[in-house]
């Protein structure tokens, strides 16, 4: 459903981003990279079986290399999820470790962020809920939340100036 109007994210807490992914380095391999790509979907099934896990939601781009865009309530969840010898994550890593290795057939990666209040600021235009606003609330980008630097005003963080807010 797209919404025809300017919205924008309201996070009620602090939250993880995390981005993880892999790059196909040798296409011909695909006995060693195939498993790395399906181990994801696993995973993404098992987290939006069992909420309680903290994963909140995300995208995935692919291509040679792929991206997913994942949100969590904390980065204590997203680690405690990755550990847990019970679930999937743990499992498919040591696969990782044992079949690709350094061979440099397969590339992984990922990128983790823990945003406080006043950290972040969203615009979504003629969009369907997406990314930010696909797990958080999404308010209507109206009086101090029509331009970016008005949206990072409002959220009060006493950790930046205004004078040194994007807009």
């Amino acid at each position: 459903m797209v919404l025809p109007k300017r919205m924008t994210a309201a996070m009620d807490r602090p939250f993880c981003v995390f981005l993880i992914g892999m790059r196909i380095n040798h296409l011909w391999k695909l006995h060693k990279w195939l498993p790395v790509f399906l181990a994801m979907p696993r995973m993404l099934v098992e987290l939006r079986r069992q909420p309680e896990l903290g994963f909140m939601g995300g995208h995935i781009w692919a291509g040679r290399t792929m991206l997913l865009l994942q949100y969590w309530r904390s980065f204590e969840d997203l680690t405690r999820y990755a550990r847990q010898p019970a679930l999937a994550h743990l499992a498919a890593w040591t696969r990782f470790r044992r079949s690709v290795g350094n061979s440099g057939d397969v590339g992984i990666y990922h990128e983790t962020y823990v945003i406080k209040d006043g950290q972040y600021e969203t615009i979504y235009h003629n969009m369907p809920p997406f990314g930010l606003g696909a797990v958080g609330r999404l308010v209507e980008a109206i009086g101090h939340r029509e331009s970016a630097t008005e949206r990072m005003r409002s959220m009060d963080s006493p950790s930046q100036s205004k004078e040194q807010l994007p807009s």
